[in-house]
């Protein structure tokens, strides 16, 4: 296996988190280091995708940090687990979509190991799950391509505090159809990140 996995134990900004993936991404594309996924969490921060509307922030005192990935606007803070990665396309499938697959499947496979029923959808990209009689988000992910190497990656809410999806419209949707595992099942998920990593490498690799 020609990836490194990085774990970060301290929450890392966000801005130093972007710039060391895009760093990493120079690297691969000019064969000078491995494909990376690294697990973190961010303090507490709004980020918009390319594909955001000013439409979808509710708070108008919040601040707002644009990036480059796809998706709209969401929120990312402690209790969400991050997973990035630069992992290079030229290696393996040149299919965007059959990797958005290999990430949703990877989360989908895992919250199988908990007993969670988890789903995909086309029309709002992302992991759902049933709550209370509704689906409700649970993992969001958010790709960019350059020379067919991904980077990025998803990010999976835990244990984490909705209150702030409450100042924006998440991923353009309304704050209450995001949840976490937390209130899906109350158990301890200290072998989630191990569990996630595992899935993610051996459905890239088969």
């Amino acid at each position: 296996m020609n990836i490194q996995i990085k774990k970060s134990r301290k929450p890392v900004e966000y801005r130093k988190a972007i710039k060391y993936l895009e760093k990493r991404l120079k690297q691969i594309i000019r064969n000078e280091k491995k494909e990376l996924i690294w697990v973190l969490e961010h303090p507490s921060i709004f980020t918009a995708g390319v594909s955001y509307n000013k439409r979808e922030i509710i708070d108008k005192k919040i601040k707002i940090v644009k990036t480059n990935r796809g998706g709209k606007i969401t929120w990312h803070g402690p209790g969400q687990k991050i997973f990035y990665f630069v992992i290079n396309l030229n290696k393996r499938k040149k299919d965007i979509r059959n990797f958005l697959s290999i990430v949703e499947n990877s989360l989908i496979n895992t919250l199988k190991e908990y007993e969670i029923k988890s789903f995909a959808d086309k029309k709002n990209i992302g992991i759902w799950v049933k709550n209370e009689g509704r689906n409700k988000k649970i993992a969001s992910i958010g790709i960019k391509i350059k020379k067919w190497i991904a980077y990025h990656g998803f990010s999976l809410n835990v244990n984490n505090s909705l209150k702030n999806y409450k100042k924006i419209l998440p991923c353009g949707l309304k704050s209450e159809k995001i949840t976490n595992l937390k209130q899906i099942k109350k158990i301890n998920y200290i072998n989630l990140e191990k569990k996630i990593i595992k899935n993610f490498i051996s459905n890239m690799e088969s």
